[in-house]
């Protein structure tokens, strides 16, 4: 029987995320440090749904009508916001059972950018082989989309596209001849012996040091903490396991 390759992308920022609109793909939206790898320790620990959105006007509106509320600009947390976007803020005391309404800098921004496609879901280091396994399992085009920082580049996010790159491309039924995916991967490999390491000279890397907020770093880029899945539907996301 003939295997009918699926094609990988890798898009590095949110502003470039137009060209690689494809309907029938799935997006993996990345954001490391720390949105998507806290997204996946809410749901590990018990969260029901998140909401994720793009504005602090909107999380005001959610927290008005009694909405537990995670958000942040800039890693800090807001006044009015009953978690900051650390994954360990999201214990199963706090959360299990409960819908959250999110809005970060960055993650929650590229979730609702890619929703016009086929499925997005969450991607980490934490989470990596369970959703490696469960892409190939769909047989559709994959975009590994980086949230980036603010429109820009980040490393951190790159490392994680083209480790789930490497993971897909072991699989007969994957292919690609995205450059920024090659780039990725060759990124990965120059981490990969030692990632943490590597991730030291990271931009937001940095930026969490200065604020005393570096306490995730490890968590971050643990490899298979869980075997959680979050996907985005009709505008929330949930959890499945592979």
């Amino acid at each position: 029987m003939e295997v009918v390759t699926k094609k990988v992308e890798v898009c590095f920022s949110p502003a470039l995320f137009n060209y690689y609109q494809n309907p029938e793909a799935i997006v993996v939206v990345v954001d490391v440090l720390r949105a998507t790898s806290a997204i996946c320790a809410a749901f590990m620990n018990g969260v029901e749904k998140v909401i994720p959105i793009g504005t602090v006007e909107e999380a005001i509106e959610y927290k008005n009508k009694g909405y537990l509320v995670a958000a942040e600009r800039d890693g800090f947390v807001l006044d009015f916001a009953d978690f900051g976007n650390s994954p360990f803020n999201f214990t199963a005391n706090r959360v299990k059972g409960k819908t959250i309404v999110y809005s970060t800098t960055n993650g929650t921004q590229a979730i609702n950018i890619a929703s016009s496609c086929y499925s997005v879901v969450i991607g980490a280091f934490i989470n990596i082989s369970a959703l490696s396994n469960w892409l190939k399992k769909q047989q559709r085009d994959v975009i590994i989309f980086c949230a980036g920082w603010k429109g820009r580049f980040s490393l951190e996010d790159t490392i994680l596209a083209g480790a789930l790159t490497e993971k897909l491309l072991e699989s007969a039924s994957y292919e690609t001849v995205c450059d920024s995916a090659l780039a990725s991967l060759d990124l990965w490999y120059v981490a990969k012996p030692n990632l943490l390491v590597y991730i030291n000279k990271t931009a937001q890397r940095n930026r969490l040091k200065k604020n005393g907020l570096d306490d995730v770093i490890e968590y971050c880029h643990t490899p298979d903490i869980t075997d959680i899945i979050p996907i985005y539907t009709n505008g929330f996301l949930t959890a499945i396991t592979q």
